[in-house]
């Protein structure tokens, strides 16, 4: 019998509505992250090996060896992943995310994310900020040694004051973060303030040592994308709680890895479908240009698929100074989006539109019949290795990526 596709996609959408995100802890991958392996390495997208990874991911696997004490070099790293001695992984595989490369190592701190109405929970690493960073590919010692300071200074005080305050509600956070201005991808400047302004007062309270506390605040305050991680994986969560409805046609996972494109749909098991990833379009930091672009890259279009991002830009107009485009065309943005979407969130509303749900719950059906692909707001990483962000801007997945996917869900079942 052929499914019941609305009703199995209303059932979709509630799921990834009704869910309750909340931020529990920040504690280490290996201890947080479901079956992760001792020489496993985490990376955004889908599945890829090493003889086709881009430049910016080759990058940050090499700054995750030398940063875990598995190699001592760029050289040394890289002859071991040719060598297979690491395991790749995507995140999402093991329930996580991560912006722009996404790759999470088996020490690094990671943010724990739990679903209070369904039970399942999400994982990302911590974000690190703009520019030359090991999202981006980047892996100088300068690089390196942030990421120690924030494994051992910060990670720790941020899980003591989480601990304090016994957890933040991330759909609350995201919910109010979105009529101040902000999509929670690319712009993320009034949701890092809210995170920052919980976090303070348990911080200063519980911390031993006010210069680190000082810093450690400084740290989340100066960079607008802190709060970008947790997000991500409240996504994560959201999206998670709708996979595995029999019958749905909607996205549940939406990723890139600098080569390919990759998405999940809800009804088709673990299956995913993939197509070479488009590179974006958009504003340049001072000294690059499209020439230095790679193809897009990271797990942060979880974002979109739970219905906010580039979703949400009507709300956003701002974005435009960074992403390229004008207020107008973030209206149009979010509009286009109810076209190919099942619902509208009931918890993330946008003031101009007369606070009327973000569009969610993107429809393989809808894509196909009417040619619009989802819009994604991203940022833009070096093609090399070693570099980093280079500026940010808009990207769309090609159609046949979902034509591909409605082939195989016809096939599927039959249809």
């Amino acid at each position: 019998m052929a499914p019941d596709v609305h009703e199995a996609n209303r059932q979709t959408v509630e799921r990834m509505t009704s869910a309750r995100p909340r931020l529990t802890t920040v504690g280490i991958a290996r201890d947080e992250i479901p079956d992760m392996g001792e020489r496993q390495l985490l990376h955004a997208g889908p599945p890829i090996t090493w003889d086709r990874m881009s430049g910016p991911l080759r990058g940050a696997v090499i700054g995750a060896a030398i940063f875990e004490g598995w190699a001592d070099n760029e050289a040394s790293a890289a002859a071991m992943a040719a060598a297979g001695e690491f395991d790749f992984a995507p995140c999402h595989h093991h329930s996580s995310v991560g912006p722009m490369a996404g790759v999470t190592s088996p020490s690094m701190a990671v943010y724990r994310v739990e679903n209070a109405e369904h039970g399942n929970a999400a994982f990302s690493n911590l974000n690190v900020g703009y520019g030359k960073v090991l999202r981006s590919g980047a892996y100088a010692p300068e690089v390196l040694a942030k990421l120690h300071w924030m494994n051992d200074v910060m990670a720790p005080m941020l899980a003591t004051a989480l601990a304090e305050l016994g957890g933040l509600d991330l759909r609350a956070l995201i919910a109010e973060a979105l009529h101040m201005g902000d999509d929670c991808h690319n712009r993320c400047k009034a949701a890092s303030v809210l995170y920052a302004k919980h976090l303070a007062p348990a911080i200063a309270g519980t911390a031993d040592d006010r210069a680190a506390a000082a810093e450690v605040l400084t740290f989340l305050g100066d960079n607008a994308l802190s709060v970008l991680n947790p997000v991500m994986a409240a996504c994560k969560a959201m999206a998670d709680a709708g996979h595995g409805v029999e019958g749905s046609t909607v996205v549940s996972a939406m990723a890139r890895n600098g080569t390919d494109i990759g998405i999940r749909v809800s009804g088709m098991g673990e299956a995913w479908f993939t197509a070479p990833a488009p590179t974006p379009d958009g504003l340049y930091f001072s000294g690059f240009s499209s020439a230095d672009a790679n193809p897009d890259i990271g797990d942060s279009t979880i974002t979109e698929t739970a219905g906010i991002g580039a979703f949400a830009m009507a709300g956003a107009p701002a974005i435009v100074t960074f992403v390229s485009g004008t207020p107008r065309d973030a209206l149009d943005a979010t509009l286009e989006m109810y076209e190919i979407t099942t619902g509208e969130h009931p918890h993330f509303t946008i003031p101009p539109l007369d606070f009327r749900g973000t569009p969610v719950g993107i429809d393989l059906r809808k894509v196909v019949e009417l040619g619009i692909t989802p819009r994604i707001n991203t940022g833009i990483a070096h093609r090399e290795a070693g570099i980093g962000q280079v500026g940010a801007g808009l990207v769309r997945p090609p159609v046949e990526l979902f034509q591909e996917a409605l082939v195989a869900y016809a096939e599927k079942y039959g249809l």
